[in-house]
């Protein structure tokens, strides 16, 4: 089933940190660095630094509403951002790390509105962050893009251990960055992709059954390929606009764990569930019934 996302555009400092802080929050299924509300149609890091485009660097947010609320993505923007500072966050110094929410549906500007009401009555001095509807959004280059994931020793101003990840201290790296990160393993590189015990394949994160050893194929794609789920329930559907193309994401319902894509391009046309070895764990049929 499809599930409807929404989208919110934080701006707070360098993206670096924002984006990888945000992407780690539980609910939050992609996010994107980029430059909002400037006035040049063709933005790029040398040209915003000089602080001439009047471009934010901002990170887009897309979210589950059913698994997190705007309130609370706010409320972890609110703990990595000097919400006081005027055209700086850490070291960093211009118009271009100012602060800022930029909603893309008219249902969250009173959201928006309503808690930096709150949060000004609790502060003593006037908060600086801007709060309108987003103009444009131009993404960053590549090597924007998951810096800090590919980059762990780079520069950030944002206290990453803010986050609490207790949940998922029983993940490898590699499982966390799929599941959580929604990153991708490189092809023929996972466990199951040429695996065809009789079993049923879980979700890593959390032991819920997700597919079955019955309907996985050999689609010769590079990762494990299921003809359906264990059940309708047991994942959801969201549209990905990343990279460049519109695909489907498939994500684990009751984790929501990212697992893969789904692409029509099966036997006959049918349904190809795309999954990472990295996002389940296999339960050999011998032992269902410890299982379940």
């Amino acid at each position: 089933m499809f599930v409807k996302q929404q989208v919110i555009y934080l701006a707070g400092g360098c993206f670096w940190g924002v984006e990888a802080f945000i992407s780690r929050l539980k609910g939050v299924n992609q996010t994107e660095v980029g430059y909002a509300n400037g006035i040049d149609l063709a933005p790029t890091y040398e040209k915003v630094c000089t602080g001439k485009t009047g471009h934010a660097e901002t990170v887009k947010v897309t979210y589950n509403p059913e698994i997190i609320s705007l309130e609370d993505i706010l409320e972890n923007f609110f703990k990595i951002i000097d919400p006081h500072s005027k055209n700086r966050q850490g070291a960093d110094v211009g118009t271009q790390y100012r602060t800022g929410i930029y909603w893309q549906e008219d249902s969250q500007k009173s959201v928006v509105l309503k808690f930096l009401r709150l949060k000004q009555a609790e502060a003593s001095k006037k908060i600086a962050v801007e709060a309108h509807a987003i103009n444009s959004f131009y993404p960053a280059e590549d090597y924007h893009q998951k810096y800090l994931e590919r980059n762990p020793q780079g520069y950030c101003h944002v206290d990453l251990n803010l986050i609490d990840d207790e949940e998922f201290d029983h993940l490898s790296r590699k499982e966390y960055e799929i599941t959580q990160l929604a990153m991708t393993e490189a092809p023929y590189s996972g466990k199951y992709d040429d695996f065809f015990e009789d079993g049923v394949y879980v979700d890593v994160v959390d032991g819920e059954v997700l597919f079955s050893s019955d309907d996985k194929f050999d689609s010769g794609c590079g990762w494990p390929a299921f003809s359906k789920p264990i059940s309708e329930d047991a994942v959801t559907l969201h549209r990905d606009f990343s990279h460049g193309s519109t695909r489907i994401e498939v994500r684990s319902a009751k984790s929501n764990s990212h697992l893969g894509h789904l692409f029509h391009d099966g036997p006959g046309g049918s349904k190809r569930y795309c999954i990472n070895s990295s996002a389940l764990k296999f339960i050999p049929k011998r032992e269902l019934d410890n299982h379940i």
